[in-house]
């Protein structure tokens, strides 16, 4: 059996330099992410704060962790990469 594939998805804004940097890691490390832009839709953006407690970008939700900022380790250590 492989191991579980945990649903990734990044919550971000275009002019975050963290937030490129963040799916530009994810790209490289082959990992398939959902992208949400805060900017473009408050639903989702209070979404993000409800979930994280948090109002700044990058947050990452991997599987039913969250993560505020790029967080290299905690990120790798959560995918498994």
């Amino acid at each position: 059996m492989g191991k579980e594939i945990k649903k990734v998805k990044v919550y971000s804004t275009p002019t975050c330099v963290y937030c490129v940097t963040l799916k530009r890691f994810l790209q490289e490390k082959g990992v398939d992410y959902e992208e949400v832009d805060v900017s473009l839709d408050e639903n989702v953006a209070k979404e993000m704060v409800e979930k994280s407690g948090q109002m700044g970008v990058p947050v990452i939700e991997i599987g039913d962790a969250i993560v505020v900022g790029f967080d290299r380790r905690k990120i790798t250590e959560l995918l498994e990469i």
